[in-house]
């Protein structure tokens, strides 16, 4: 019988990337930095944007991303 590649147990991080170009940018950095660390990223979902403001203008943006990856103990 084969094993169903989906089970098992998963555990959440919550990262904050940031980027001065975009909002997909930042949430780009913010996988690619966990990947260096976190083994077997599966999804990734973005839970909150904002910006960092000086001066009036728009300096950075900011991505919440919630990721998840197999648990393995």
């Amino acid at each position: 019988m084969a094993k169903n590649s989906e089970e098992g147990v998963y555990k959440i991080v919550e990262v904050v990337g940031t980027s001065s170009k975009s909002w997909e940018d930042a949430a780009n950095t913010a996988v690619a930095t966990a990947a260096k660390t976190l083994r077997d990223l599966r999804i990734a979902e973005v839970t909150k944007l904002d910006l960092k403001i000086e001066d009036g203008k728009v300096i950075a943006y900011r991505a919440r991303v919630s990721l998840s990856f197999k648990y393995q103990a």
